[in-house]
C-alpha cells in the first residue's frame, strides 16, 4: 500500500472527477490521500471531502503565495479548524521567493504562526520552500529552539546541504514526481540517500506529474510510478518502500490513526 502524503483533491483538473480520480487510485494500490489547503477560502471544501471519505484525510493551511491576502490570519482560526478529527496536518506553508507572489515578510511571520499552531497542537507542519533555503532553514532552527514540533519538507528540490539540516532538525523529507525527471540527478542522488525512517512520497496532484506521465495532468495515483522510481534508486522493492513510507506517514501524521 501507499499514501499520497501530499495532494490537491480541491483543485481544478482533479475536482471535475474527484469520484474517478480516488477510484483510479484506489485500484493502483493507494490506501491514503492528504488533502492540502492553500487558503482560508479552501479549507471547508478539503474537510469535507475528507470527511466523505474514510482513506482522505485534510490540512489547513495559508500557501506562501496567499500570504499578502491573509497577513491578518491568526493563530486561533488554524486553532480551530484543527480540532476537526480529520485535519492531520497545518499547512502547506512556508516561503516562496521564486515567484514572490506575496510580500517576504509577511511570508515569514505568517510561517510562524503556522509553526506555533503545528507546536500547540502537535500536527506535522507541512512546508513549502522554493529559491528560500536560507531563510527557511533559519526560520525552522530558530523556531525549534522555541520548542520542538513536527515538520515535513513536502516535494523536496532543494540542495542535499539544506536535506541535511532540515535532517538535522528532525524534519521528514517527501520526494515528488520530480524525482522522475531526467534533469533531476542532484535529487536523484539525494533521495538513494536519505534515511528510511524520514521518506515519503506525494504526487502535489495535479502537479508535476512523473514520468512517464509528465506534462499531463497528475493524478495520486501516480504516486505508485515515483514509488517504483524512487525504490529503484534505492535498491529496494516498491513493496518494501511502500511499507516504510506507510509507516512513516503514520508516524508523522499520528492523528491518522485515530
Amino acid at each position: 500500500m501507499l499514501i499520497d502524503s501530499h495532494c490537491h483533491l480541491e483543485y481544478e483538473g482533479l475536482a471535475e472527477d474527484q469520484a474517478g480520480v480516488l477510484a483510479r487510485a484506489r485500484e493502483a494500490g493507494i490506501g491514503g490521500f492528504l488533502n492540502i489547503s492553500t487558503r482560508r477560502n479552501e479549507w471547508d471544501r478539503v474537510v469535507g471531502t475528507a470527511m466523505r471519505e474514510p482513506d482522505v484525510w485534510a490540512s489547513v493551511g495559508i500557501h506562501p503565495h496567499e500570504a499578502d491576502a491573509h497577513a491578518d490570519l491568526g493563530a486561533a482560526a488554524l486553532l480551530e479548524a484543527a480540532e476537526n478529527p480529520k485535519v492531520i496536518g497545518i499547512g502547506e506553508t512556508g516561503l516562496d521567493y521564486y515567484y514572490d507572489h506575496s510580500d517576504r515578510e509577511t511570508q515569514q511571520e505568517l510561517f510562524r504562526v503556522h509553526i506555533a499552531v503545528a507546536r500547540k497542537t502537535g500536527l506535522p507542519i507541512i512546508v513549502h520552500t522554493r529559491d528560500a533555503e536560507d531563510d527557511t532553514a533559519a526560520i525552522i532552527a530558530d523556531e525549534m529552539e522555541k520548542g520542538a514540533f513536527p515538520a515535513l519538507i513536502h516535494c523536496f528540490t532543494a540542495s542535499a546541504d539544506f536535506g541535511a539540516k532540515m535532517l538535522d532538525l528532525g524534519l521528514t523529507i517527501s520526494l515528488s514526481g520530480i524525482v522522475t525527471f531526467k534533469n533531476a540527478k542532484a535529487l536523484q542522488e539525494v533521495a538513494a540517500q536519505l534515511p528510511a525512517d524520514r521518506l515519503l512520497v506525494e504526487t502535489d496532484s495535479p502537479f508535476l506529474a512523473p514520468v512517464p506521465f509528465r506534462g499531463k495532468t497528475c493524478e495520486p495515483a501516480y504516486v505508485a510510478q515515483t514509488a517504483a522510481f524512487v525504490a529503484n534508486l534505492r535498491g529496494e522493492t516498491v513493496e518494501q518502500l511502500g511499507e516504510v513510507t506507510t509507516r512513516n506517514f503514520h508516524a508523522l501524521f499520528q492523528k491518522a490513526a485515530a
